[in-house]
């Protein structure tokens, strides 16, 4: 095996030191310097799989649910979910330090504690949020046979139940785990939305596959998103070391009551206005009025190439 070969100790002792000493070390490999808590991904996706349960019952989570245990099934699920919440945003609060070996572990698991205890909190919204959401795909959608089955099988309503999570999260300010709560769902749906996007109630995508919404992007009420929409950005500043500038508004605000088709590109801080349609496979770099239809002219001339063979 030549020069390559790790078939002897020696060998493989080199290798291990190479791995170890190697100058992205303290980039690419993550060590504790304590006792302190790191991400773990079953463990937030436990918690997903718990927001679900608890947000959809009977959708998520047991099938053993009904009116006489929902309460003491809604007690037990909430209770693993605080317990995996409280030790999980500990880690993610550990991540955000600069020097981690510094870091106040008891103050930092008291203030993990008191973003849960509040998150908690929000979870009747977000329902009331995500029934606007289901009521909007059912609504928008001649397909759809029922609520039920918009809850259970279309990808949009995981993926942005992931969002609202997610972004109640990263309102707590807490790093990391939003961004994995979506990527999550990025991963299951092909549905792509950034925890730091503004997104309004009655929010539907239809089928979904390759949506893209950047970290600023602002949302009204009543968008309904087709496959393939990206609300992306069109450019990005740069300091003087041509690295980007972080925390700039670079992405689209997006009106109320707009319908934006699939495979259209709407990039950089445009407005959609109110009420606005864009049509499908559309490259939008500037504003469109209230109201206003933006499409694309239709061929006038069309080619029908004949099979040589027939």
């Amino acid at each position: 095996m030549g020069n390559s070969s790790v078939n002897d100790e020696s060998a493989m002792n080199k290798l291990v030191h190479d791995l170890t000493c190697s100058d992205n070390s303290p980039l690419m490999c993550h060590i504790k310097f304590g006792e302190e808590p790191f991400p773990d991904n079953n463990r937030i996706k436990q918690a997903i799989k718990l927001c679900r349960a608890i947000l959809f019952p009977g959708f998520f989570g047991s099938s053993d649910i009904d009116g006489h245990n929902l309460e003491n099934m809604l007690y037990l699920e909430c209770y693993r979910l605080k317990s995996i919440l409280d030790d999980q945003i500990t880690a993610g609060l550990v991540m955000g330090c600069k020097c981690r070996e510094k870091a106040d572990l008891p103050s930092l698991r008291r203030k993990a504690t008191g973003i849960t205890s509040h998150f908690l909190t929000k979870l009747p919204q977000l329902r009331t949020t995500l029934y606007t959401d289901v009521e909007a795909i059912f609504d928008g959608d001649p397909a759809a046979i029922s609520h039920e089955e918009v809850i259970y099988c279309y990808p949009a309503i995981k993926a942005i139940a992931n969002y609202r999570i997610a972004h109640e999260l990263l309102l707590e300010g807490v790093p990391i785990l939003p961004r994995m709560i979506t990527e999550f769902a990025h991963s299951e749906t092909g549905i792509d939305i950034h925890p730091g996007a503004s997104i309004g109630h009655h929010f539907s995508i239809d089928h979904g596959t390759g949506v893209v919404i950047g970290a600023t992007a602002i949302i009204g009420n009543n968008v309904k998103l087709y496959q393939g929409v990206t609300l992306g950005a069109k450019s990005f500043d740069t300091d003087e070391n041509g690295n980007p500038i972080k925390g700039v508004p670079r992405h689209p605000i997006i009106g109320n009551n707009v319908i934006i088709y699939s495979n259209a590109s709407v990039l950089g801080r445009i407005t959609i206005g109110d009420n606005a349609i864009v049509g499908g496979n559309l490259w939008v770099t500037s504003d469109v009025a209230p109201g206003e239809r933006l499409i694309q002219a239709k061929a006038n001339n069309v080619v029908r190439l004949k099979n040589n063979n027939e």
